[in-house]
C-alpha cells in the first residue's frame, strides 16, 4: 500500500510531461502539414 504513494505522484508527473511535450510539438508545428512530409521521403532528384 506504501507504493501507491510513490506511484500516484510519479504517474501525475509523467502526465504532466506527456501533456508538454505534446503541446510543445504542437506549438512548434510539428503537425502542420504531414502529408508533405510524408510524400517527401519517396521524392528523388
Amino acid at each position: 500500500m506504501d507504493i501507491l504513494y510513490l506511484l500516484i505522484p510519479l504517474s501525475v508527473v509523467l502526465v504532466f510531461f506527456i501533456l508538454g511535450a505534446l503541446w510543445w510539438a504542437i506549438y512548434r508545428g510539428q503537425f502542420d502539414d504531414v502529408d508533405r512530409e510524408g510524400e517527401r521521403i519517396f521524392e528523388h532528384d
